[in-house]
């Protein structure tokens, strides 16, 4: 069928000394019964929809989405710390150019979803940006870090009782990055230990991370851009890999190791000034080896092509399309079941912004 969907953001920024920020965002979307509900490799990154609980339907429900307060601390350093903060929200730079907010999610976690997992949550983070380029960054989030329960439940992240910060149950991620930023290249190495925290990636793959007792991702990520528009377009590269471990008595995948990586390619005032195109490929984290079992049919391929009409300041329309390969992965077929002919997935979309 088709649909016709929304994503609201409103950000309320406020500094008391012209060098902090608070910032509370509050966002609302009807995603999650669409073809790009969020959570799937077709999601868009605009495919928002609150999260209340299994089985409870809260499209078009306004909540706190961010709620952080970062600030400075002497030279070259800035602290973040909030009850409702994303990992990249803690980060001395982003290790890419292509546009975040432009078609398939899976294309705006600098190559390494394991890594860069955005992670959303109760953290806190500091940041430090020297004047030649370098930087560091260190930060720690916990997706269930409102909750007073710090038991895991019956299984591991069963989701009936868990919570609290720095336990076994509370679903965080510590990243750790180091990267350079020049004036039109940069490039960053990045690691991710996560417990219990879910990323994009194919169904095998998000599975296993959940039901991994941890995880340890790295990523490498860079780009370059022209310094002046032309039929060169700027370059966006990353790559990741991830290793899972289990308590012996863990329930969940049996997938030990997992890849991923991406190219995003975007060329500025394409044909006509102040619009822009796109194209990106690569391939989703999948599983690329098993406890005992070898080697998965999980990979697969992502495409998407888009271009975007700058309408006016504040209005673009940007039609796009993609093309996936395999998305379900190893989940696609029963186990005994052969591979040929797995399913692929083409979608088409029209995608207007209102920014103000």
């Amino acid at each position: 069928a088709t649909t016709f969907n929304y994503d609201v953001r409103l950000n309320l920024d406020t500094s008391f000394t012209g060098k902090d920020l608070l910032r509370t965002t509050l966002r609302a979307g009807n995603f999650a019964k669409s073809s790009f509900a969020p959570g799937n490799l077709n999601s868009l990154e605009v495919g928002f929809e609150e999260n209340c609980g299994a089985n409870v339907d809260c499209g078009d429900v306004v909540a706190i989405n961010r709620l952080f307060y970062q600030f400075p601390i002497g030279s070259g350093f800035t602290a973040t710390v909030g009850a409702r903060v994303r990992q990249d929200d803690m980060m001395a730079m982003w290790p890419s150019v292509y546009p975040g907010d432009s078609v398939l999610d899976i294309f705006t976690y600098a190559g390494s979803p394991g890594t860069y997992s955005l992670n959303l949550g109760a953290g806190a983070g500091l940041t430090y940006t020297d004047p030649s380029g370098f930087n560091a960054s260190i930060n720690y989030v916990s997706a269930n870090g409102g909750n007073g329960n710090p038991s895991k439940g019956v299984t591991p992240f069963s989701g009936n009782a868990k919570g609290g910060i720095l336990t076994d149950a509370s679903a965080s991620t510590f990243t750790t990055q180091l990267g350079y930023a020049a004036k039109n290249w940069g490039a960053a190495f990045a690691y991710t230990y996560g417990q219990g925290v879910g990323f994009s990636g194919t169904p095998f793959a998000a599975n296993t991370a959940t039901g991994a007792s941890n995880y340890n991702s790295i990523a490498l990520s860079a780009y370059w851009q022209p310094e002046t528009s032309g039929w060169m377009p700027s370059i966006s590269t990353g790559w990741g890999y991830t290793g899972f471990s289990y308590d012996t008595a863990a329930a969940g995948g049996t997938g030990s190791a997992a890849q991923s990586w991406y190219v995003g390619l975007q060329w500025d005032d394409a044909f006509v000034k102040g619009n822009a195109a796109g194209f990106a490929f690569g391939q989703p984290t999948f599983i690329t080896a098993q406890n005992g079992t070898g080697y998965p049919n999980d990979a697969g391929y992502a495409f998407e092509w888009w271009y975007k009409f700058q309408v006016t300041d504040h209005i673009s329309v940007t039609p796009a399309i993609f093309y996936l390969t395999n998305p379900g992965g190893e989940n696609t077929f029963p186990p005994q079941a052969p591979v040929d002919g797995a399913l692929n997935n083409f979608g088409a979309l029209v995608k207007t912004t209102f920014k103000f």
